[in-house]
């Protein structure tokens, strides 16, 4: 197996279940991932201790991404197979600073994954 998180380096942050490094290709200043431990494919794979592991990670991540880059938002993330974008087999969560003004429109913000969907203003019941 060749799995590019299984024998991780510039770990940033960790606990017994999981880590946290830089994204090599990030999609904003600080985007990272956080990733576990023990190789599994899916978020739906994680036991629930990995899974908590994980989201404990995001919120030391947060803090440290406040401190270091300041942004205005965050976007939280999984993709879960092939279909969904998943390029990596093994689960990893994005945690994706986000800066005002770096896209044009952010409403919807990961709804964008899907370009026609991103835009539901008009379908809001008020």
């Amino acid at each position: 197996m060749n799995c590019p998180f299984c024998n991780p380096d510039e770990i940033l942050l960790e606990n017994d279940l999981a880590f946290a490094k830089y994204d090599l290709y990030p999609v904003s200043p600080g985007h990272l991932l956080i990733i576990p431990k023990r190789h599994a494919a899916s978020w739906f794979d994680l036991t629930p201790a990995e899974q908590t592991a994980v989201l404990a990670l995001v919120a030391q991540a947060k803090d440290l991404l406040d401190e270091t880059y300041a942004p205005d938002g965050y976007n939280l993330g999984v993709n879960c197979g092939e279909a969904a974008g998943q390029t990596v087999m093994h689960v990893h969560l994005h945690v994706i600073p986000r800066y005002s003004g770096d896209v044009s429109n952010p409403h919807g913000g990961i709804r964008a994954v899907i370009a026609a969907k991103q835009d539901y203003t008009n379908r809001i019941r008020r």
